[in-house]
């Protein structure tokens, strides 16, 4: 059995929180799209690896590497990230709701709007953040209702995605770097911490979300390297296996060196 150790949550969520809000500068990856403004730390055209700290402070140095994805970012690829992480919490509440759970589905986004909505809200565009934070829902909430919310919530964030001016190859790597940087915390020594599962899970997801949405455009650019990110990131997700936390949680090495993985495939774009 997993020794379940639920962390307070709402206490962590607000140190992420301060941690993303830190991040975002110009730059970067997305130099070609969006707004170019001042180069970051990473330079233009950088990629920024997944982090690779052990983390043994219970998700502490995961959260760290999450918020890294930010580093220089600006513009319209910014705000997709901001959008594209908050989508994430909703996908994996999406998942959980299908399992007659709508108060955890509930929780799980209002983990989502408290770590990544929360810590930045004027970097998230057009987007109402009522339907989002509607999604959260868990007073007399019936699973039916949860995923009606949900996907309401998905829609709005997908409106206001619409109409910017994205890389998808680079909010996909971005998305992949915090499934990789949260799942840091997931697998420990002497426990599996179920939150951290899911928010990774949920990254991950957003990840292959990413991809789809450019796929008319990323296979003009190069059909060989979108056929082959897709195929490493539909066996990246395949390490979440379940929608909880299991004994059997994939370790985190096997997660960090399939993250490398899809970054390989996708280096062709970035």
């Amino acid at each position: 059995m997993i020794a379940w150790k639920y962390k307070a949550w709402a206490a962590v969520g607000a140190a992420a929180a301060l941690g993303l809000a830190a991040c975002g500068g110009e730059g970067g990856e997305a130099g070609g799209h969006g707004e170019g403004g001042e180069a970051g730390e990473a330079g233009e055209g950088a990629v920024i690896a997944p982090a690779t700290t052990t983390a043994t402070g219970g998700g502490e140095a995961g959260e760290a590497g999450a918020a890294s994805a930010y580093a220089g970012l600006s513009g319209d690829q910014l705000t997709a990230l901001r959008l594209q992480h908050l989508k994430g919490f909703l996908m994996a509440a999406d998942r959980v709701a299908e399992t007659d759970r709508p108060v955890e589905a509930g929780i799980l986004v209002q983990q989502g709007v408290l770590e990544v909505y929360d810590a930045s809200p004027d970097q998230f565009g057009a987007l109402n953040a009522d339907i989002v934070r509607a999604a959260g829902a868990t007073d007399g909430v019936t699973a039916e209702q949860s995923l009606a919310l949900i996907e309401a919530a998905i829609a709005e964030i997908d409106r206001a995605s619409a109409g910017l001016d994205i890389d998808h190859a680079v909010l996909a790597a971005r998305m992949v770097d915090i499934a990789t940087g949260l799942y840091q915390g997931v697998v420990q020594e002497d426990f599996v911490d179920p939150v951290e599962y899911q928010h990774s899970m949920g990254a991950g997801l957003a990840a292959r979300d990413a991809l789809a949405d450019g796929e008319q455009e990323l296979k003009r650019r190069d059909r060989r390297a979108y056929d082959d990110a897709r195929g490493e990131l539909d066996r990246f997700i395949a390490l979440w296996a379940t929608p909880d936390a299991t004994d059997a949680a994939a370790p985190y090495a096997q997660v960090l060196a399939q993250g490398s993985r899809v970054r390989l495939a996708l280096s062709p774009y970035l």
